[in-house]
């Protein structure tokens, strides 16, 4: 009886650790991102003109399916996804940017170095669209339906093998055009 109530702490421990896992790991609607699922018009994004651009956007009036990036010049990982975003935009993608917590002439720069393959631009000072759209750092990339609402999300760069595994499907769902990758030799 002593050894039991020796061990009924560990065992209540691991019981409870468990329980957690199991709440944590579960699989929920949308991936359990709370986001998927929100209508872009009833998210309260404060975006600002961009002065080095004519296009600029409102997500909540933009009629779908589109991306929405959001990116920084200062991000390594931006770089990494921009030649990605130039092809999906050659293949007819809306894209839209918005540029987050960085300095207009850096972002312009950015651009002029890389291409520009945005639709649309706006910039998110202070990091408040950011905050309502759940962002933990860019870049981060959304797909919007044709009625606004967020179909997926992908925290990180976007590349072909990203876009395969993780965006082609929500992309059709959201009555995207089919993309078409270069054969690799």
């Amino acid at each position: 009886m002593k050894n039991l109530m020796t061990w009924f702490p560990v065992i209540g421990v691991g019981l409870l650790l468990t329980l957690f896992a199991i709440a944590l790991l579960r699989p929920t609607e949308g991936g359990g991102d709370p986001i998927i699922g929100q209508r872009v018009s009833d998210l309260d994004l404060p975006l600002e003109a961009v002065s080095f651009t004519q296009a600029g956007f409102a997500p909540d009036v933009l009629e779908g399916p589109y991306l929405l990036n959001v990116w920084a010049s200062w991000c390594p990982p931006c770089r990494i996804e921009h030649p990605y975003f130039e092809y999906l935009s050659d293949q007819g993608v809306p894209i839209y940017g918005i540029i987050y917590k960085d300095e207009e002439a850096d972002a312009a720069r950015f651009l002029d170095q890389l291409g520009n393959p945005f639709a649309g631009l706006a910039a998110d000072r202070d990091g408040r669209a950011g905050f309502e759209l759940g962002v933990t750092g860019p870049p981060e990339t959304f797909i919007v339906d044709a009625d606004g609402v967020i179909r997926a999300r992908w925290r990180g760069a976007v590349t072909d093998i990203v876009w395969i595994q993780r965006f082609a499907e929500p992309w059709a769902e959201a009555g995207g055009q089919p993309i078409s990758w270069p054969e690799v030799q």
